[in-house]
């Protein structure tokens, strides 16, 4: 890496899926901390300030380009918020093997290679934050997602076991576990089940994205450096720590 990218203001973050909803409203959060912001995405405008690398994270040739082509472009990558993931909603009895394996392979697997990659500049520099963005429906389920809640409670034994490989080099990893967040695929929820939910949160409302960021970019501080390995709800009292 050249001398010029490594005393570059500000730490290399990479946030996958920046477009839109939780993602978008992070990498936001961090370019307003003055961090050079880079992210893996398949389409869709991008935030200002927000480099944006084409990457499925289903491909680990597009992975393994693209964080090399950040590293060039903007230094060694300090923090990695593994945020990209699909639903494929179905019962069940009703569910296929292509729709369980799609989810599993963006949420789960897709993560896996973001992270595995990034882990290389990492344990060079012996310093790193990672979070991962699970969900109150890996560890409260969810009816119809059997898919998205087993891809998401796979993410939790995934952090754990970075922690305990990666922990002596500096390297911290978390998990933050939203519930649910206006966005725009609540927003499309049918009133009546908007209200049965909101009924089953103690707040008495959905949380608004930047109130996911603030645990993000915590978890991602020097402040947060004794913290590895944990999973932290932000589902306004719902799971009960579940």
């Amino acid at each position: 890496m050249t001398e010029n990218l490594e005393s570059a203001p500000g730490r290399v973050v990479v946030v996958t899926g920046a477009a839109r909803g939780i993602g978008r409203a992070i990498a936001e959060r961090f370019v307003a901390q003055g961090d050079r912001v880079a992210t893996l995405y398949r389409g869709g405008d991008l935030p200002e300030g927000v480099h944006g690398y084409k990457a499925d994270v289903t491909d680990t040739e597009a992975v393994n380009a693209a964080f090399t082509q950040i590293e060039q472009e903007l230094g060694p990558v300090a923090v990695l918020v593994a945020n990209a993931g699909v639903t494929k909603d179905q019962l069940l009895m009703r569910m296929s093997d292509e729709e369980f394996e799609q989810v599993v392979d963006v949420n789960l697997t897709g993560t896996f290679r973001c992270v595995r990659r990034a882990a290389k500049g990492m344990i060079r520099k012996r310093y790193g934050r990672i979070v991962l963005i699970g969900s109150l429906v890996g560890l409260y389920g969810g009816t119809g997602q059997t898919n998205y809640g087993a891809s998401k409670a796979g993410l939790v034994g995934l952090v754990r076991s970075i922690s305990r490989e990666l922990g002596s080099r500096g390297i911290t990893a978390n998990v933050v576990a939203p519930g649910f967040v206006e966005t725009d695929m609540t927003a499309e929820l049918p009133e009546a089940t908007r209200d049965f939910y909101l009924k089953s949160i103690p707040a008495g409302r959905f949380a608004q994205p930047e109130e996911v960021t603030g645990a993000v970019t915590f978890l991602a501080s020097d402040a947060a450096s004794y913290i590895t390995g944990a999973v932290i709800p932000v589902d306004g009292g719902m799971g009960m720590g579940h």
